[in-house]
């Protein structure tokens, strides 16, 4: 028996990247997965894979920017599954860039997605996991730790959700429900990659530069992450509450 055989996964952005990694390794744990991210065409190759490896997945694209998407997403896992969990809200991408050309527009932006994504989607669900004594895991980053001035948006968006997550854990211990974090470095995705150059000598130099400039280890893999969150998620890792736990090759130098 895998170490979360029957439970019933909402893993958002899981179109892609980290939220993709994360919702196949806990099907391949026995989870049954909801994915749920914009692009359906991704969507449905995510789920391929999960079932091709014998494991159960179903799709609800929406966009969490819109009020209604949370409660959309919580009946459609209700419907299909009959309960909930485990909630990942990975979902989120903020705007890089010069803080005085980045626009309000871009502040709300990043925050309709992540964070009030995030937020309204945990309430929402949170019936359901109160009652199946679930859990609440928020992919942020560790932009959240350590501010920079090219990623105003990210940070501040980061860092609220890192409060969230503390906060929503005290809710959690008064109602069964285990809450924590994980706040990932550079990771090899397409957000990454589309920032670099081309395949080939250039794109190795730069990444070389990255991982020198970070003073990291090296730059993780989307895997790397999604192991890191079946064990929270399981049975070992049920005594972790309110942690904001950073794998990130050393990137985050703060206490």
């Amino acid at each position: 028996m895998t170490s979360l055989n029957g439970k019933i996964a909402l893993v958002t952005g899981s179109s892609r990247g980290i939220g993709r990694a994360i919702a196949i390794r806990l099907a391949r744990e026995g989870a049954k997965v909801v994915l749920t991210g914009r692009d359906l065409e991704k969507l449905h190759q995510t789920a391929a894979e999960i079932r091709e490896d014998g494991g159960e997945a179903a799709i609800h694209a929406v966009d969490l920017r819109a009020p209604t998407a949370a409660t959309e997403l919580a009946q459609f896992a209700q419907e299909t599954y009959g309960g909930l969990d485990i909630l990942v809200n990975n979902a989120g991408a903020t705007k890089r860039g010069d803080f005085l050309t980045l626009t309000d527009a871009d502040f709300e932006d990043g925050f309709a997605l992540k964070y009030y994504g995030a937020v309204r989607l945990t309430r929402a669900a949170w019936p359901s996991l109160q009652a199946t004594s679930g859990a609440v895991l928020n992919i942020i980053g560790v932009g959240g730790r350590t501010p920079g001035a090219e990623f105003t948006i990210g940070g501040s968006v980061n860092a609220a959700l890192l409060s969230f997550t503390k906060a929503i854990a005290d809710l959690g211990v008064q109602d069964g429900v285990q809450v924590n974090a994980i706040n990932p470095g550079r990771v090899h995705t397409d957000r990454l990659t589309n920032s670099l150059p081309a395949p080939g000598p250039a794109r190795e130099s730069a990444l070389a530069q990255l991982v020198q400039k970070s003073s990291i280890t090296r730059i993780g893999e989307p895997e790397e992450v999604a192991a890191l969150a079946a064990f929270i998620l399981g049975p070992e890792g049920r005594w972790l509450q309110g942690s904001l736990i950073d794998i990130d090759g050393g990137q985050t130098k703060s206490i």
